[in-house]
């Protein structure tokens, strides 16, 4: 397939917000519906609450401080559960004990897109459902380096990078670079760089977007992004 007929996405995200884990599996169907265009996916880092200790907080005391009631928690998690079974998502929000610091996860995705585009996207996906579907802690270095050894990473990089500060403040730099585009929510799709796709668009919106993008590069309407 030539490149006139590829794009780069660009996901900007993070691992615990329910929305990009929909936006993931939305995102997997617009690329198969747009099976002519060779999509390669990048994943960018995202913090919703860069506020949270290290350690984590428990999440029930972190959600009623946020959203102000179990009620209206409530009334959240049944909002966005359908939609995600719709996506073959099974949320299990409480099963989540602890709203973690996600700037180790990041850390550890971007180590992945050094070991290809491929590991990158197994890791990701491995995440979302680490936290969403089993509860599991996103800031505890043991299930990082664990879900890096699934998506095949090697282990030894993370073992060795976890405990440093190695990407910190190029995890943090991307983040800031992403507010400086006036990125205030994810998930956002930017596409080729310069195309951006807000939320967690149904998989016809993304396909389409794709095409379009994909036409236009190949007419030579798209300057070369970076």
């Amino acid at each position: 397939m030539s490149d006139q007929n590829s794009i780069t996405v660009d996901v900007v995200s993070d691992v615990v917000c329910p929305w990009c884990f929909i936006g993931q599996k939305r995102l997997d169907t617009a690329i198969a519906a747009a099976g002519e265009v060779e999509v390669h996916v990048r994943w960018r880092p995202f913090q919703l609450d860069p506020t949270i200790p290290p350690e984590g907080k428990d999440r029930r005391e972190y959600m009623i401080a946020k959203f102000g009631s179990e009620q209206r928690i409530r009334e959240i998690h049944a909002r966005i559960e359908p939609l995600g079974e719709a996506e073959g998502i099974s949320f299990a929000f409480d099963a989540i004990k602890v709203a973690p610091n996600t700037l180790n996860a990041h850390r550890v995705i971007r180590w992945a897109g050094a070991a290809g585009e491929a590991v990158q996207n197994r890791l990701v996906r491995r995440l979302f459902q680490l936290n969403f579907e089993e509860g599991a802690n996103l800031g505890d270095h043991a299930v990082l380096i664990e879900a890096g050894r699934e998506a095949g990473m090697d282990v030894s990089v993370v073992e060795t990078l976890l405990p440093t500060d190695a990407d910190v403040e190029a995890v943090r730099t991307e983040i800031a670079t992403a507010s400086r585009m006036g990125i205030t929510g994810v998930p956002c799709f930017l596409l080729e760089g310069k195309y951006a796709v807000m939320g967690a668009q149904d998989a016809d919106t993304l396909a389409d977007a794709i095409r379009q993008v994909a036409a236009a590069k190949a007419r030579g309407e798209l300057e070369t992004a970076n």
